[in-house]
């Protein structure tokens, strides 16, 4: 193994390896250091438009085609039919209720779709992580890493004239000096530890404990519950999220078959469900499905490929995420829940953050400046909060389902926002821009006071509010993301069935800064029209 190199990257899950494989193009020695082996299993399934802006640009800017054609169904198909994944046209969801079957009330069901692409090319993907991460190790090696598995740190020694890193790597013992160290090896990952970074746990909201697989033989809702009113695209070819009073549950289908779910549990509902010991996350996920008789269908032949696992507590969250000569990726900074799939969205807007960051040191001391690394932690560390705070107030509202519809626009109108702005607009700033509105005068404060109207709502009254609270809360929502709804968004006559709306974005052309004319010019590029480029 190398004794020195000019970066240093730990962890190779695809953001790891992605950005160890753009340094390595642009001119920087890399070594990529994975304490496991690929192909392995690994969580965090669910892309999103703004996650595939951030793939397509990454392709287009350091000429890796790869990654622009995995940015949509419809290319990955084509060009990567090895490489397994799942077609995902959007958000669903539904409130079920203890010991009662899914309730098909028509157009007054409590069922919310949101469509996040026009049509199946161009959908977003549930990655298998295994053939993801491992196809992003290996063209990282491809483009000249020095790729080493098996590694065990030990001790890191930073100081302002580098990194020395030591360790062993199957019984051998192993020292490497370099001038930039990034943990990209996730939760309580190994720079946390070495340098004793406090947690800053205590200062965040959400808390959630998993129990999980991967499943053959998962039935579908269509199945289950015939006769919905169609919706902007089939229910279960989606994230699908299933609310109930102890939590929510995800199932994420993949082409070929298998469907990844588990369960998020509140604190108050994991007590409810207490299980004997021995074999406890099987005993739990039973005694869930148990509990309600549609997923007890949906799940009636379905068998796990790997045992279920149980999580008693997913969050954790740091208080530094950069320093000098070290960078921490998001989720070995912090980690909320997967509620409204923004973890591989995140993590791809920091690979091009650093990448851009090393493209400005190259031409001076070739690692990023105090300046840049100093935007970099206040970046992540305003996002952390803003993640946290819309999904605690989507758990806060998970009670009723009108309440939670009206709390999930939140989220949609910032990203909805966020996409039309980066397609419409692009610009080499972007990637900086910050995350689910931080850093937008109209959507930053939102999920805080969302938050503390949702809690004031379940102490003023009952858990679930009196009917005016919730016509209130939702009538709030509806003025409050006006300034930034460029899809026709909180608008009581879809009866929350959302699909991609052309016209809402035309008529809102005024939010986006532009006239209806250069809009209209510009749609191609929302509309999957423009010619492919060339990566020769």
């Amino acid at each position: 193994m190398k004794k020195t190199c000019e970066v240093a990257i730990v962890g190779s899950g695809f953001a790891g390896s992605l950005l160890a494989r753009v340094l390595a193009v642009l001119g920087y020695d890399v070594v990529l250091l994975e304490r496991g082996t690929h192909p392995r299993f690994a969580i965090g399934e669910s892309s999103t438009p703004l996650a595939n802006l951030s793939l397509e640009r990454i392709g287009l800017r350091y000429g890796l085609e790869d990654c622009y054609q995995l940015a949509t169904h419809g290319r990955w198909v084509a060009r990567f039919p090895e490489l397994r994944r799942g077609l995902k046209r959007g958000f669903t969801f539904y409130r079920h209720h203890p010991h009662q079957p899914f309730a098909n009330r028509g157009l007054d069901s409590e069922r919310l779709l949101v469509a996040a692409s026009p049509h199946d090319s161009l959908s977003d993907t549930h990655w298998l992580r295994a053939d993801v991460d491992h196809h992003f190790v290996r063209q990282a090696v491809a483009a000249g890493v020095d790729y080493r598995d098996r590694v065990e740190i030990s001790a890191v020694d930073i100081s302002s004239g580098g990194v020395r890193l030591t360790g062993q790597r199957e019984g051998e013992a192993i020292e490497l000096a370099t001038d930039f160290v990034i943990d990209a090896s996730g939760p309580s990952g190994f720079l946390a530890k070495q340098l004793s970074i406090p947690s800053g746990l205590d200062h965040t909201q959400t808390r959630s404990a998993l129990v999980y697989s991967h499943f053959d033989g998962l039935r579908s809702m269509s199945d289950i519950v015939p006769g919905l009113p169609d919706g902007p695209y089939p229910d279960d070819w989606a994230a699908v999220h299933h609310l109930m009073d102890e939590g929510w549950m995800y199932s994420l289908r993949f082409d070929h078959g298998v469907t990844s779910a588990g369960f998020l549990l509140t604190p108050k509902g994991l007590s409810s469900l207490s299980s004997s010991a021995g074999n406890g996350a099987v005993r739990l996920w039973d005694r869930l499905v148990g509990r309600y008789p549609t997923l007890a269908e949906l799940f009636a032949a379905a068998t796990p490929t790997m045992p279920i696992a149980f999580l008693p507590l997913i969050q954790h969250r740091l208080t530094r995420a950069a320093g000098e000569n070290w960078a921490l990726m998001p989720h070995a900074y912090a980690f909320v829940d997967p509620l409204f799939s923004t973890g591989i969205a995140w993590s791809l807007r920091a690979v091009e953050r650093l990448a851009t960051a090393f493209e400005k040191a190259k031409g001076g001391g070739r690692v990023p400046d105090s300046e840049t690394l100093a935007r970099y932690d206040s970046q992540l560390a305003k996002e952390a909060d803003q993640i946290d705070l819309v999904v605690a107030g989507a758990y806060e509202a998970m009670a009723h389902f009108d309440l939670f519809a009206a709390q999930a626009m939140l989220y949609f109108a910032a990203v909805s926002y966020a996409e039309a702005s980066q397609r419409l607009k692009p610009g080499d700033a972007v990637a900086w821009n910050g995350f689910l509105g931080v850093g937008d005068s109209v959507l930053e404060s939102l999920p805080h006071e969302s938050l503390r109207r949702l809690r004031g709502i379940r102490n003023s009254s009952s858990e679930i509010g009196t009917p005016d609270d919730r016509r209130i809360f939702a009538e709030w929502i509806r003025q409050v993301i006006a300034p930034r709804n460029i899809a026709g968004l909180a608008d009581s006559t879809r009866h929350n069935l959302y699909p991609v709306d052309f016209d809402a974005l035309i008529e809102g052309h005024a939010l986006l800064g532009m006239t209806r004319d250069k809009l209209i010019e510009a749609l191609p590029a929302l509309r999957g029209m423009t010619p492919q480029p060339s990566f020769a």
